[in-house]
């Protein structure tokens, strides 16, 4: 999708005169973060036959994603996400998830979009043979078309043995019932190994914040990590928990910072192999390095943009 902010801050939607347009979307994020620190990842969703659709799929070539399971609509448009800003000073401060405010969609009704319109019938099952990580987000779930192209491709996550994580990344916004989405993020974390959510959203689902205590609700996940602004992760793996501290950085824009901590856990992850998670020593240090990542990334405006390289979460980490 395009996430598009309002230049002049402080002005309702209806006086909006100019929108500076970024790519976005958590799951292309991610991707494009996998593949800034190294790995292999591929894309799969949907967007317009248009000239936003034309510009993601560059950014997605760009970034060195595979995009074969990427869906073109011909009817169905990109979806662009509006937002005002309340920032009365730099643009680059008015962009951070703290300063800026939802203002709707380019159309009024949300499912009119090309992303609620993934087709399972379109999945290429060989882009599963070979992976180690399927990547889902919850909004996903609220389109009758994409949920069942999730069902589909965890069936294809199971046979091919992949690990699965779910980032909940809760907007309401995004679906026409809010009041389902309880029930269909429940039934889509009993299929998942690693589950990715805020402080915020854990209280909101399972009535804690506490990693021990949602893996007690969902016993067969392998790994919770929590997130809470400005205070770090706090996370669970088993028999092994613990809390990695906020890196202290000259924060330039939040936006996506999430979706890279994300990528640097599953690309470190993959680094040490999934045995490494009995070893505490081990998983403090995934932790910390996924945190690094996050932090980098708040450091420069643009979620994509603003993905550092391993290198720089070398340096990053040795002199932190």
């Amino acid at each position: 999708m395009i996430d598009c902010f309002a230049e002049r801050p402080g002005v309702p939607r209806s006086e909006v005169t100019r929108w500076l347009p970024l790519p976005g979307g958590a799951p292309a994020n991610v991707a494009c973060a996998i593949s800034k620190l190294g790995d292999r990842a591929d894309f799969v969703g949907a967007v317009g036959s248009d000239h936003w659709g034309d510009a993601l799929m560059q950014l997605l070539t760009d970034m060195g994603v595979g995009h074969r399971g990427v869906q073109r609509r011909l009817k169905a448009p990109t979806r662009q996400v509006l937002y005002t800003t309340s920032q009365t000073d730099s643009l680059s401060s008015a962009l951070g998830h703290s300063h800026h405010t939802f203002a709707g969609f380019s159309e009024s009704d949300p499912t009119v979009f090309a992303d609620a319109h993934l087709f399972a019938d379109g999945l290429e099952d060989d882009l599963f043979i070979g992976a180690d990580f399927l990547v889902l987000g919850t909004v996903a779930m609220a389109y009758s078309d994409t949920r069942q192209s999730v069902e589909k491709a965890l069936s294809l996550a199971k046979a091919n043995q992949l690990s699965i994580l779910v980032d909940v990344n809760w907007q309401p916004m995004f679906w026409p019932n809010p009041a389902e989405a309880p029930g269909r993020v429940y039934d889509l974390l009993k299929q998942v190994h690693y589950l990715k959510v805020s402080d915020d959203e854990a209280e909101w689902l399972f009535g804690t914040h506490s990693p021990q205590a949602i893996a007690q609700q969902f016993p067969h996940l392998k790994g919770v990590l929590v997130m809470a602004e400005a205070q770090g992760c706090t996370y669970c793996f088993r028999q092994i928990s613990g809390h990695v501290p906020e890196f202290k950085v000259d924060v330039e824009e939040i936006t996506g910072a999430g979706d890279a901590f994300t990528a640097g856990f599953i690309h470190r992850l993959m680094q040490k192999g999934p045995g490494c998670l009995k070893d505490a020593n081990i998983v403090r240090e995934i932790v910390t390095y996924a945190s690094a990542v996050g932090a980098l990334t708040t450091t420069r405006p643009g979620a994509i943009a603003a993905l550092p390289s391993p290198k720089e979460v070398e340096v990053f980490l040795y002199l932190n």
